[in-house]
């Protein structure tokens, strides 16, 4: 662990000590204060939780390095910046290593950011601009909530050292505010025909079948349990060409750990749809504080013309409305189905920066042209699709 001290610069600033935690045992001890901070944040989400990142690095760290920056004034840890260092390659001329969030990649993490406590902000980001200037390298962090994360203090204060940066909107994620709620009022606000749809789908579906929609609570359930909500999503995308969502053995190995952290920590709300004990449709999401976040699902094929797919989303929200969460966010992706339920969204960015000098401007062109290629392929790819 480095250790770098930035003095008192003014009464906003008290002097603050920045730690760099590199290994997986100072990671690993850093539980119970990373999460008393996020609380006292106005990050707080189960995307930046200990547990999620902690998992999330044993399974899915790749080649990444370790760079976690603690920021602390007299002992108290008073922000973190979850971040680890990805090494350059010059192949694709990236002559410098990037810091990306933890949580990165193709797992879903959505409104990642850097954590403060509240009234260290001013603190937080000379610390933060500090020690990413001293250390030169690329900064490349998605994910972030518009509007509303601390990353973009930290990029605008580089800025004032010569830095530069990019934003660039990437994702938009739906919502539903269910705030004192009931069921009905909820339908109430839906368009016509998709009440209509969902009351006749789960009326047939009653008549024809004994429904049982039943939540996984138990530790020793969680295995069994994730690995039917996995066959059930790519059995649903397998006619469509695959899906990323749990594409890989690391992948499968993170969501058999943290569903069973999540079941522990009360936070897992993994439903099982089953018509005549049948399982069917299944649902995977998390209750966090006042959120209910709804992360994935999956059905039989051989059920499409019963909606098992529609009936269990709906399902989903009258759960987390009976159990009183204030939100039920269907994260990013803006998927028609999405919009059935929800009237609400909010975007994320992507926000890139790069250090002043020759290795920074190459970095900075090599992104753009990367991305131009990409819209190139997309674009060649539907016209064949066409």
């Amino acid at each position: 662990m480095t250790t770098a001290t930035y003095p008192k610069t003014n009464a906003a600033a008290p002097s603050v000590m920045v730690e760099t935690v590199s290994s997986v045992r100072q990671f690993e001890a850093l539980g119970d204060e990373w999460n008393d901070l996020l609380r006292a944040s106005d990050s707080d989400c189960l995307f930046l939780t200990w547990e999620w990142l902690y998992t999330w690095w044993k399974h899915l760290a790749e080649d990444r390095e370790l760079s976690i920056l603690a920021v602390r004034h007299e002992g108290k840890l008073v922000a973190l910046a979850p971040v680890a260092l990805r090494p350059a390659n010059l192949l694709r001329r990236r002559p410098l290593p990037a810091m990306e969030f933890l949580g990165s990649g193709y797992v879903g993490s959505d409104y990642l950011d850097l954590i403060v406590r509240r009234g260290y902000e001013a603190s937080a980001q000379q610390a933060f601009a500090g020690a990413f200037s001293r250390a030169g390298v690329v900064l490349e962090w998605t994910q972030l909530r518009l509007g509303n994360c601390f990353a973009p203090a930290v990029a605008s204060c580089l800025a004032g050292k010569g830095w530069s940066f990019t934003e660039t909107p990437t994702n938009t994620c739906p919502f539903i505010t269910i705030s004192g709620m009931s069921w009905e009022e909820y339908l109430a606000t839906l368009g016509a025909e998709h009440r209509y749809n969902f009351h006749r789908k789960w009326r047939r579906i009653n008549r024809d079948y004994r429904v049982v929609f039943e939540r996984v609570e138990r530790g020793d359930q969680c295995r069994e349990s994730i690995d039917l909500l996995i066959g059930l999503h790519n059995l649903r995308w397998r006619e469509r060409g695959g899906s990323d969502a749990f594409h890989a053995e690391g992948l499968i190995a993170f969501h058999r750990e943290f569903s069973r952290i999540a079941c522990e920590r009360g936070w897992l709300r993994l439903y099982v749809l089953r018509l005549n004990d049948t399982p069917v449709a299944s649902l995977y999401g998390f209750r966090y504080g006042r959120t209910f976040y709804f992360y994935q699902s999956g059905f039989d094929p051989a059920y499409r013309k019963l909606s098992a797919g529609l009936v269990t989303m709906g399902l989903g929200i009258r759960s987390a409305i009976e159990e009183g969460a204030d939100e039920y966010d269907l994260l990013h992706g803006d998927e028609d189905y999405k919009a059935h339920w929800s009237s609400e969204s909010r975007e994320l960015n992507r926000l890139e920066v790069y250090p002043p000098g020759a290795a920074g401007r190459i970095c900075q062109r090599a992104a753009h042209l990367e991305r131009s290629a990409r819209k190139l392929a997309r674009r060649a790819l539907t016209r064949i699709a066409e």
